[in-house]
């Protein structure tokens, strides 16, 4: 399928592939094709600048960790787990 950017349906083809755009799953040429796109069309872009800064303030943001005698405790459990199935088999 030739992407052509100045079609209506492209807007529809880059947010549809935008995910795996900004994850960079997509081959050179394809990412070319969006960027090309990306470039000539407001919304589109909008919408990009609109994912990105979503995607900074989740990764900023969820930030969290877990308390280490928690992670003790949950592997202790794990461990024991284990154990306990080899026992049963």
């Amino acid at each position: 399928m030739t992407f052509n950017p100045f079609e209506t349906s492209a807007c529809e083809n880059t947010i549809h592939e935008l995910y795996h755009f900004l994850d960079g799953e997509l081959t050179e040429g394809r990412r070319r094709e969006i960027e090309m796109h990306l470039n000539q069309c407001g919304p589109c872009e909008d919408v990009m600048r609109f994912q990105e800064e979503l995607r900074r303030v989740l990764r900023d943001r969820c930030q969290e960790t877990v308390p280490q005698d928690l992670r003790d405790k949950i592997a202790a459990l794990i461990h024991h787990e284990s154990k306990v199935d080899e026992v049963d088999r």
